[in-house]
């Protein structure tokens, strides 16, 4: 290794340790010993210190023995003369040089509470994100779990010209890369040079702009630790297998960009502990040969226009991009973008103008593979800021299709659309919306490229279930309403054949062990009425998908002989977990929460929790961050659950699963839901009262209380002592 990484890399992390002992002292000074410190709305405390140390910081005086061991990890520093290798403890220094960074980036939180936006975007005033809380994480978490984010770059630095910032970053983008920046050079930071170019910045479009300073590198760390706690199930101060696992399963690397100071080369060296490589711009000595990372540790001196493309190589990536027929950038970085007012030309559905989506089989003779049409007004056709009807109707054939298989294709139209730069698109069927930007427009963008990305990706995915696809645009109201009655007819013959299947009368279940990759013990068993964990996969989707790809993470499973009918256990599916767990787990109770319930990963929508005082049980959503009954935010209680463990009292669920016949049916059913927040309340409240009525309660919804009565058991049971809840009269749960 090279004496030059290893001395400044030491005499880096000396400084940056030195820096944090100044900084507590100060805030010990200030605030004294027992002032709570954090970063905020995570259950990991100081995730890299927690991870691989095992110390949970919660007060200013639980720094002092992580200082304590910075110190015993900083080697001497390098002689001019030494024989021995200094490749060990320069990585320690690295380690080390972490550590302090996530004390210094602690007191920054205290010391200035604003400074960070602490949400997923910028602000008019503020770029800088700070650390990623526990819903982003599990928000963009499944984006590593299915693959559409291989891994992430951290940019430390600027480019030379705001232009090269724009163009590495999109090419970045492009290989449906996380890009994590901090630090400057010369006066000048990546992600200020992106808003300079009018690139939008922020977790939405994966470009994370997390601070100004070098010690928030310490972010992208954190965020990769966290994965490894949330997905992988791993422990507190489980070092190896934290440090295994991201060698393994998260690729990043780092990119510093400009002159590399000592402190830089402290933080490289920390990122090599983790098996994350550096590739830089600049012609600094290089560590070639391999051992803590796949290939080479720092590979130096790269020309911009090259430098993407070498860090994926040396970080041995597998990225798969396939040109898609459009005059813009196209990948699920740009899935994010937002489109406001006054960026837009064209507008269509919101309520402002009727909108639908829908795939249909025809026969072969009907279809005229490549086939586009826009009938009606084109974009070109109309002035800035219009808004248009639109009918989006694919129509497929082949001698594989299957009606079962539309709504799997149909729904690929809502991320593939968002996948163009500057279209922005929510919602799906008969309540989509769609924007498309001026500058898209003068790029050359038109609605017929919406049918020609279709044709091209959907041929790419799904070739094997058909041969021929074309696509229909319609912006004629008229033709618009009349696609949107057949379409609304279509789906709800689709809806009422799930809504009619039940789990008896269906001998063949599914697995889905897409979160393995992350999760390895995990594994979700679905059901006609247990859909998955993360709300996207219900038993059709999981059948079609097998059908579509038989090797998939969608495997069938013969349910089996029953063992027992009310907890919702089978021979065929306990079997089938021993295999899929790896011997971990030899059975689950598919309708209990309190007996052996399912296991829970990281992606989970929703998880419940038993509230023995209140004799029922509570749910909270990802999206909801304040306290709940049980005593646990959504944060901590994914920390606890997560991981592919099963926890007694404790399990993770869709949105939908709520709402069927056999959520928790073991312990008394949706009757047992005492409480929820009031904005997941009102996403399911059409489907809550329509099963409470088949209940035999019509009112239960007005009889679960919510973070507007109160947040803990004591503060709760009163409303529902006043409601009436079915639950207070029933057998005790924990019986």
């Amino acid at each position: 290794m090279s004496k030059v990484i290893a001395s400044a890399a030491i005499r880096g992390a000396y400084k940056i340790v030195g820096r944090a002992e100044k900084k507590w002292q100060e805030a010990m000074d200030r605030w004294g010993a027992n002032e709570p410190v954090g970063f905020p709305n995570t259950a990991y405390y100081l995730p890299v210190i927690y991870g691989i140390l095992g110390i949970p910081v919660e007060k200013l005086g639980d720094m002092e023995q992580v200082l304590k061991r910075c110190k015993s990890l900083l080697p001497p520093p390098v002689r001019e003369n030494c024989p021995l290798p200094y490749l060990a403890p320069a990585i320690d220094a690295g380690m080390a040089t972490f550590f302090a960074d996530e004390l210094i980036e602690a007191i920054r939180y205290l010391e200035e509470p604003d400074f960070y936006t602490k949400q997923e975007d910028p602000t008019d005033n503020n770029i800088w994100l700070g650390a990623a809380d526990d819903v982003i994480l599990r928000k963009r978490g499944i984006e590593f779990v299915d693959g559409t984010a291989p891994g992430f770059a951290a940019i430390l630095g600027a480019a030379p010209t705001n232009e090269i910032a724009a163009k590495i970053a999109q090419e970045l983008q492009q290989k449906n890369l996380y890009v994590f920046m901090s630090a400057e050079h010369n006066g000048k930071r990546f992600s200020e040079q992106l808003v300079e170019a009018g690139v939008q910045i922020g977790w939405p479009t994966r470009l994370v702009s997390f601070g100004p300073d070098v010690t928030a590198t310490v972010f992208a760390a954190g965020f990769a630790i966290r994965v490894g706690f949330t997905f992988g199930g791993i422990g507190p101060g489980e070092y190896r297998r934290h440090l295994i696992y991201n060698k393994d399963r998260c690729f990043a690397f780092a990119l510093p960009l400009g002159y590399i100071t000592d402190e830089w080369y402290a933080q490289a060296l920390g990122c090599i502990n983790f098996g994350f490589p550096t590739i830089a711009d600049t012609p600094i000595p290089e560590i070639l040969p391999t051992g803590v990372c796949t290939y080479e540790h720092v590979v130096s001196n790269i020309p911009h226009d090259k430098i993407v493309a070498k860090a994926i190589e040396v970080r041995g990536l597998k990225v798969s991009v396939t040109e898609v027929p459009v005059p813009v950038a196209f990948g699920p970085a740009f899935e994010g973008e937002r489109v406001r007012k006054g960026e837009w030309y064209l507008e269509c559905g919101g309520g402002r103008t009727p909108m639908v989506e829908w795939c249909t089989s025809k026969r072969m003779d009907e279809v005229e593979d490549g086939k586009i049409e826009v009938i009606g007004p084109e974009i070109i056709d109309v002035p800035p800021e219009s808004r248009l009807p639109l009918a989006i109707i694919v129509e497929v054939a082949g001698r594989e299709m299957e009606e079962d298989y539309e709504p799997i294709l149909e729904r690929q139209i809502h991320h593939l659309i968002n996948y163009t730069q500057g279209v922005w698109h929510i919602g799906q069927r008969d309540i989509a919306w769609l924007r498309i930007t001026k500058s898209a427009m003068e790029k050359g963008f038109r609605l017929y490229h919406i049918g020609a990305l279709l044709h091209a990706k959907l041929h790419q995915d799904f070739s094997r279930i058909f041969d021929k696809i074309q696509v229909k645009l319609y912006t004629e109201e008229d033709k618009v309403k009349e696609v949107t009655e057949k379409a609304k007819a279509v789906y709800g013959a689709r809806d009422a054949r799930i809504e009619g299947m039940t789990d008896e009368s269906t001998d063949i279940y599914y697995s889905c062990t897409l979160c393995q990759s992350f999760a390895p013990n995990h594994v979700c068993i679905i059901t006609p009425e247990k859909t998955g964990l993360c709300g996207s996969y219900n038993w059709m989707d999981c059948k079609a998908a097998y059908e579509i790809n038989p090797t998939g993470p969608n495997q069938p499973v013969p349910k089996g002989e029953t063992i027992d009918a009310k907890f919702g256990q089978w021979k065929g599916v306990n079997e089938f977990i021993y295999k899929a767990s790896r011997g971990n787990l030899d059975h689950y109770n598919m309708y209990s929460i309190v007996y052996d319930p399912w296991t829970t990963c990281g992606c989970c929508e929703c998880i419940a929790a038993v509230l023995p005082l209140c004799n029922g049980v509570m749910t909270v959503n990802r999206e909801y961050t304040g306290g709940t009954p049980c005593g646990m935010k959504f944060t901590t209680l994914a920390g606890t659950v997560g991981g592919g463990v099963s926890t007694p009292g404790f399990v993770g669920h869709g949105k939908y699963n709520i709402c069927q016949r056999k959520f928790i049916m073991a312990d008394g059913g949706i009757k047992r839901m005492v409480w929820m927040p009031k904005m997941l309340k009102g996403e399911i409240a059409d489907r809550l009262k329509a099963r409470a009525e088949e209940l035999g309660v019509p009112d239960l919804l007005d009889m679960i209380a919510d973070e507007t009565v109160g947040i803990t058991e004591e503060e709760i049971l009163p409303f529902l002592q006043e409601k009436g809840h079915p639950a207070l009269s029933m057998e005790p749960i924990l019986g």
